[in-house]
C-alpha cells in the first residue's frame, strides 16, 4: 500500500501544480496559456470542476459558446443547487442566440430564461442573473414575453440588493425606452454614490446619445479626477 501510494503521489504533484499554474495564468489573463495546463491538468482529474469551470469561461471569452455550454450544462447538472452555474449557462446560451439566426435563437429562449430564473431562485442576492433578466425581457419582444414590467420587476430587486445596481438598473431601463432626462437622474445618482468608471461610463454614453458633448466632456474630466 505504501508503495502504491508513493506511485501515485507524484502525478498528484503534477496534476496539482497543472493546475495552480492554470489558476495563475487565468489571473494574469493569459487565457491561451492557462487553457494548456487546465486541460493537462483535467486528463488526470476529470472531476475537477472548478478546473472544468475555468476551461468554460476561457471559451466563453473566445466566444466558442458551443464550448462553452458543454462545460457549464456538466456543472449544472452534478450542481443542481449551484446558482452560478445556472447563471454561467443561460449566459453562453444567450449569447450564442444573438450570433444565431432569428429561428435558431427562439428556440433557445425557455432555456436561457429558465436557466436566469432559476439562479435567482437559488441565490437571491445574485446580482448578475438580475440584471441579465433585466436585459432580456428588455430586448425580447413582446410577442415572446418580453416587457418592461418584467424588467423593473428585477430593477427592484436589484435595488433591495444593492443600491448602486438598482439606480443603475432603473436608468438602463429608462435609456433604453428614450426616457434620458429619467436615465439621466439615475445615473447622475449612480455617480455620485460610487464614482466609479463605470458609472461615469453610462453618463458619457448617454449625453452622447442626447447630443451634449459639453455635459459629456464635463464628466470624462470628472471620472478621471476619480478614477486615476
Amino acid at each position: 500500500m505504501y508503495k502504491f501510494i508513493l506511485f501515485f503521489l507524484p502525478l498528484f504533484v503534477f496534476s496539482q501544480n497543472n493546475f495552480n499554474k492554470g489558476e495563475k495564468l487565468y489571473n494574469q489573463k493569459k487565457y491561451d496559456e492557462a487553457k494548456v495546463y487546465f486541460e493537462a491538468h483535467l486528463k488526470t482529474n476529470p472531476n475537477d470542476y472548478k478546473a472544468i469551470e475555468y476551461t468554460g469561461d476561457i471559451a466563453g471569452y473566445y466566444k466558442k459558446w458551443d464550448t462553452a455550454i458543454e462545460k457549464y450544462k456538466f456543472l449544472k447538472e452534478k450542481f443542481p443547487q449551484n446558482a452560478n452555474y445556472h447563471y454561467k449557462f443561460g449566459g453562453a446560451m444567450g449569447m450564442k442566440a444573438k450570433e444565431s439566426n432569428k429561428f435558431k435563437a427562439l428556440g433557445m429562449i425557455d432555456d436561457i430564461e429558465t436557466s436566469f430564473k432559476l439562479a435567482a431562485k437559488l441565490d437571491l442576492k445574485h446580482t448578475d442573473t438580475r440584471w441579465a433578466l433585466l436585459i432580456l425581457y428588455l430586448e425580447l419582444p413582446a410577442i415572446i414575453g418580453g416587457s418592461e414590467k418584467k424588467s423593473q420587476k428585477y430593477a427592484d430587486e436589484l435595488m433591495a440588493i444593492s443600491k448602486i445596481d438598482g439606480v443603475m438598473a432603473k436608468g438602463h431601463i429608462d435609456e433604453y425606452f428614450k426616457r434620458y432626462n429619467s436615465a439621466e437622474k439615475y445615473y447622475l445618482q449612480g455617480v455620485n454614490l460610487t464614482h466609479s468608471k463605470t458609472a461615469y461610463q453610462r453618463l458619457i454614453n448617454l449625453y452622447t446619445k442626447m447630443k451634449l458633448p459639453k455635459k459629456a466632456n464635463e464628466a470624462q474630466i470628472e471620472s478621471d479626477k476619480y478614477n486615476k
